[in-house]
């Protein structure tokens, strides 16, 4: 499943003036209309309303992810808008949002609705892609830009397994550290796999070796060996709930070498975090 396989030009609205969040709701649940994807307009917004009530979307960092799981939907689709002047959305970052994507899922079914969460997630932590969308002129180059993105961060599972960094039998001399951790949210969606982007692409920048065990909404990936832990020069738990497995990791907090966070201050200063393991 990629994102370009649930958009469609019908459901793509660029350079869109809207005054508050409800607005900016009507116009994606609209978008949605236009594209086929729901029967009854109501129903579905209800659906997104009603999501919105247990905790906004607006994710941060200009982003916001509505969803429903919901009867009237009829084949799951993704509904896009950018809003150049922003608007409040009461996103967690108290920031106004800018790029919209709606998912609308069947209600039965796989959780498709859940997939594209944490692919959006991933894709849209990169600030300068983010701007890249706000910037499109055209629909044709906003879903040239997703793709490309999108081959970038999720290329083919082979290629995938090719390109895992080898496990290291001993520390390097070099200062290079193996860095572990676990990122998990309360929703287990968008900061479970922003936090997870946000450590991997920080140590890569740094050289050093990373794994990131994710405890989220399609259940535990990546999962972390004891092994592997026990051979860690740190370890970095992302989470906000209660996480399985917490147990592996008794033996390191022990040696002082695990930091506990909140993952969304991984996700605003994951520079500074990685900083911290230096230290440990």
């Amino acid at each position: 499943m990629r994102i370009t396989e649930l958009l469609q030009d019908a459901t793509i609205d660029l350079g869109v003036k809207v005054n508050s969040k409800e607005e900016a709701i009507d116009h994606l649940v609209d978008l949605m209309v236009k594209g086929g994807n729901i029967t009854d307009r109501e129903e579905y917004k209800k659906g997104i309303l009603a999501r919105e009530a247990n905790g906004t979307t607006g994710i941060g960092g200009g982003i916001a992810i509505p969803h429903s799981k919901n009867k009237a939907v009829t084949k799951a689709g993704l509904a896009s808008m950018t809003v150049p002047d922003g608007v409040d959305y009461e996103a967690m970052d108290g920031e106004p949002s800018d790029v919209f994507f709606m998912i609308a899922a069947p209600a039965e079914g796989s959780d498709v609705h859940l997939e594209a969460l944490s692919r959006l997630s991933v894709i849209l932590m990169d600030p300068v892609f983010k701007d890249s969308l706000l910037k499109a002129t055209s629909k044709e180059e906003y879903l040239a830009l997703i793709d490309k993105k999108e081959t970038e961060k999720f290329p083919e599972e082979a290629a995938k397994e090719e390109e895992k960094p080898a496990v290291q039998e001993e520390k390097a001399d070099d200062g290079t550290i193996r860095v572990l951790a676990v990122t998990a949210c309360p929703t287990g969606i968008a900061h479970t796999y922003m936090a997870q982007e946000a450590i991997e692409k920080e140590c890569r920048n740094r050289g050093y070796e990373v794994k990131v065990e994710t405890q989220g909404s399609m259940g535990i990936e990546n999962e972390l060996e004891q092994e592997e832990i026990d051979e860690a020069d740190a370890v970095i738990l992302a989470i906000a709930v209660g996480i399985d497995g917490e147990e592996r990791f008794e033996e390191k907090e022990e040696e002082g070498k695990v930091i506990t966070i909140d993952p969304s201050v991984v996700i605003k200063n994951p520079a500074e975090i990685i900083d911290q393991a230096e230290k440990l």
